[in-house]
C-alpha cells in the first residue's frame, strides 16, 4: 500500500510518483502497468444494462495477492463495482459444494460454447455448455435455490464474502436495472425450465442470479478471491478454508477452458492462467500455488472483456513467465540431504562401548531430509532412489520438517513404498510431520505395515531412538551399569588412583528426582557434576535440547573456564552424581598443577569432539 494515496473526494486510489525507487520490484511493475495502460481508451462501457453506463470509463485498478497473503495494489483498486459474470466461477464452486459434483454435472456441461456469454443455445442433450455462460450460471443459481429457497442469495453472498475476506454488499440500482432489462436471461431461464434443468419458481431463481451479479467488489477483493483459488481454497488473508481443494481444481478447470467466453482460447494461449471476466469491467485470474490477480476497468473489448485488464494480465504473464504450461522443476531438489550416521550422532552422549557399536554399524541408519512441497513426480523419484541403492538400511528416517504439503498421489506412492520396505524388515521413522499432520495421516493411510512406521516431532529424537535400536540389537545395553568410580569419567581420564581419591574427597554426593532442575542457566558456574547413575538433559532456556547424558559422563564442566551457566540441566530419571566445587578444585590445582594440565587436556578433547560433530553436520548439509 505504500504506492497508493486515497483521494477523499471519491474514495479512489492513484499510484504515487514519489518514492517509486523504494517500491518492491512487483509493486513497481504493477504501478508501471497502471501508468502505461491507463492512457488506453479503446473499448466501451457496457450499455445493455442501463445502470452500467454510469461507470466512469477512466477508472482503472489492479490488485495482486500472493498465497502467503501479501497484497499489492495500484490505481483505483479500492473503487467498488458490480461483480457481474466474475461471480459465475465462485457460484459454480458453491454449487459443487452444496449439491455435489454428480448433480451439477447432470444439469450443466463443462465444454466451451464458442459463442457469446448470453447465447440461448444449449447442448444436444439440452444442458448449458458450461457454468461460465449465462445459461450455466443461471442453472447453478437454480441448484442452490433448490436447496436454500429464499435464502439462496444470502448463501451466495456469504460465500463470495468468504472468498473476498470481507462482507460484500449489493448495488440495488444495478440489481433493479438488471431486473428491468433482463428479458434475454428470462428467455434462457424458461428454456432451462422447459428441459427441467431449472426446478421451481423461475422468477425467484432469476432474482437470485440478478442479485449475485450486482454484488459490489473491488479490484483488491477480486485479487483476494483469486488468491483463495490459487491457495487450494484457503483465503491467504484470513486463513479460512473457503472451499475444498477438489472443488478448486474443478472450478479452475472450467475457468481455463471457458472463463473468457469466445476469447478463451486466445487467452490461455497468451496469458496461461485460469480466469473469469465480467461486463462490469472486472477480471479475476488465479495462478495455482502462486498468486491471484484482480483488475478493474469498465472499458470492454468486442468479446466483453476489460481492455486494460487484458493488457495487465498479458504483461504480467509475459514479464514474469507465469504461463501455467511453461513450468520447470527438478524433482531431485526435493532431497536436501541423504546420509548415514558416519561421524554424526544424536545429541545424546554415549558410553564408549555404545559409541563403538554405533561407529561400526553407522550404515544401519539412513536419514533422508526433504524440502518443499512433495508431489507425485518428487515421490516417484524418492521411491526409485530407495530402490536403486540396496541394501536398504534397517532403519530409515524420513524428515519432513521443511515440507509444507504432500499431494494425495505422492502420499499414496510413498505409503506403498514404505509398505514394501516394511515387508523386508525396514522400519521407517517420519519426523517433522507435526507441522503438517496431513503428511502423517496420508502416508499412514497408505501403509499396510503400521508397526513398521513410527514418528517423532524432531529429527534428533528419531536419530536417538534409532541409535538405541542399533545399540540394543548388538548387545550394548546389556552392560549398562552405574559408574561410581570417578576414574571412569572422561574428564578425569589418565589420572592416577591417588589423584582420583583426592578429587573424590573434595566432592559431595547428590541425588535428584525425575523432572528436577539440577543446574539453571545464568546462575554462577561454581561446580562440576560427575554422573554416576540416571539420565540428564542439557537444554537451553527455550527448551531446545543440546545433549542427553548418561552414567560415566560429566556436566557443568564449562565452570572450569566460564563464570556463568549457559544452559539448564534437568534430571530425566532419578540421578545420582558427585558435585565437585570449582573453588576446592582450584585450590587443589595450585598444589598439583600436573593434574590440572591433564584435566584441561581432557576438556579440550571433549570440546574438540563436539566441534568435529558440529562441523560434520555442517559439511553434510553444505554438500547438498
Amino acid at each position: 500500500m505504500d504506492a497508493q494515496v486515497t483521494l477523499p473526494a471519491n474514495g479512489t486510489t492513484k499510484a504515487r510518483n514519489t518514492g517509486y525507487g523504494t517500491q518492491s520490484p512487483l509493486q513497481r511493475f504493477l504501478t508501471g502497468c497502471y501508468e502505461e495502460f491507463r492512457a488506453d481508451d479503446t473499448g466501451a462501457v457496457a450499455d445493455y444494462i442501463p445502470e452500467l453506463q454510469r461507470a466512469d470509463p477512466a477508472h482503472f485498478g489492479i490488485g495482486l495477492v500472493t498465497i502467503d497473503g501479501h497484497v499489492y495494489e495500484a490505481g483505483d483498486s479500492a473503487v467498488p463495482f458490480t461483480i457481474q459474470s466474475v461471480s459465475k466461477a465462485f457460484v459454480f464452486a458453491l454449487a459443487l459444494e452444496t449439491v455435489g459434483e454428480e448433480r451439477v454435472a447432470a444439469a450443466i456441461g463443462v465444454e466451451p460454447s464458442g459463442e457469446a456469454f448470453n447465447s440461448i443455445r444449449l447442448t444436444n442433450d439440452n444442458r448449458p455448455f458450461n457454468p461460465m455462460v449465462n445459461a450455466g450460471a443461471i442453472a447453478c443459481s437454480g441448484l442452490i435455490h433448490q436447496v436454500d429457497g429464499a435464502a439462496a442469495f444470502e448463501r451466495i453472498r456469504e460465500k463470495l464474502s468468504q472468498f473476498a475476506g470481507r462482507e460484500l454488499g449489493v448495488d440495488d440500482a444495478v440489481h433493479a436495472s438488471e431486473v428491468a432489462t433482463g428479458n434475454r436471461n428470462r428467455a434462457i431461464a424458461w428454456l432451462l425450465r422447459n428441459y427441467s434443468v431449472l426446478q421451481g419458481d423461475v422468477d425467484a431463481v432469476l432474482d437470485t442470479y440478478f442479485r449475485q451479479c450486482a454484488v459490489l467488489v473491488t479490484a483488491r477483493d477480486l485479487a483476494v478471491m483469486a488468491a483463495t483459488l490459487a491457495n487450494r481454497g484457503i483465503n491467504p488473508v484470513t486463513g479460512v478454508q473457503v472451499i475444498t481443494p477438489h472443488v478448486v481444481a474443478r472450478t479452475l478447470s472450467v475457468m481455463t477452458s471457458s472463463g473468457m467466453y469466445d476469447y478463451a482460447g486466445e487467452w490461455i494461449y497468451r496469458v496461461g492462467m485460469p480466469a473469469k471476466s465480467g461486463v462490469g469491467g472486472g477480471i479475476v485470474a488465479a495462478l495455482p500455488s502462486q498468486l491471484g490477480l484482480g483488475t478493474f476497468s469498465p472499458r470492454l473489448d468486442s468479446h466483453g472483456n476489460s481492455a486494460r485488464g487484458l493488457r495487465v494480465c498479458e504483461a504480467l504473464s509475459a514479464r514474469f513467465d507465469l504461463h501455467m504450461l511453461n513450468r520447470s522443476a527438478d524433482v531431485r531438489t526435493c532431497i536436501i540431504a541423504d546420509y548415514d550416521l558416519f561421524g554424526i550422532s544424536s545429541r545424546r552422549s554415549r558410553q564408549p562401548h555404545e559409541q563403538q557399536i554405533l561407529d561400526e554399524r553407522h550404515s544401519d541408519i539412513r536419514v533422508i531430509e526433504f524440502v518443499g512441497a512433495l508431489n507425485f513426480a518428487a515421490i516417484d523419484y524418492v521411491t526409485r532412489r530407495l530402490a536403486s541403492e540396496p541394501p536398504n538400511a534397517p532403519l530409515l528416517i524420513l524428515d519432513f520438517r521443511r515440507v509444507p504439503d504432500i499431494t494425495a498421489a505422492g502420499a499414496q506412492l510413498l505409503g506403498e513404498k514404505l509398505t514394501t520396505l516394511g515387508n523386508t524388515g525396514v522400519t521407517a521413522i517420519l519426523t517433522g510431520v507435526e507441522a503438517s499432520s496431513a503428511v502423517w495421516l496420508a502416508v499412514r493411510a497408505q501403509t499396510a505395515e503400521p508397526q513398521r512406521l513410527r514418528r517423532f516431532a524432531l529429527l534428533d529424537e528419531a536419530i536417538e531412538w534409532a541409535e538405541d535400536q542399533i545399540i540394543y540389537r548388538y548387545g550394548g545395553f546389556t552392560t549398562l551399569k552405574e559408574t561410581s568410580h570417578l576414574g571412569e569419567q572422561a574428564l578425569l581420564a589418565e589420572l592416577a588412583d591417588d589423584e582420583i581419591a583426592v578429587l573424590a574427597e573434595l566432592s559431595t554426593a547428590r541425588r535428584y528426582e525425575t523432572g528436577q532442575r539440577i543446574v539453571s542457566a545464568g546462575e554462577p558456574a561454581n561446580s562440576v557434576f560427575f554422573l554416576q547413575s540416571g539420565m540428564v538433559s542439557v537444554k537451553l532456556p527455550s527448551g531446545v535440547r543440546l545433549a542427553s547424558l548418561g552414567p560415566g559422563m560429566e556436566f557443568g564442566e564449562m565452570a572450569i573456564i566460564e563464570q556463568r551457566r549457559s544452559a539448564d540441566v534437568w534430571a530425566d530419571t532419578p540421578v545420582n552424581c558427585l558435585e565437585l566445587p570449582v573453588d576446592a578444585f582450584a585450590d587443589y590445582r595450585r598444589l598439583r598443577p600436573e593434574i590440572a594440565m591433564k584435566i584441561m587436556r581432557n576438556l579440550s578433547a571433549l570440546l574438540a569432539r563436539r566441534l568435529i560433530l558440529a562441523n560434520a553436520k555442517v559439511d553434510l548439509l553444505s554438500a547438498y
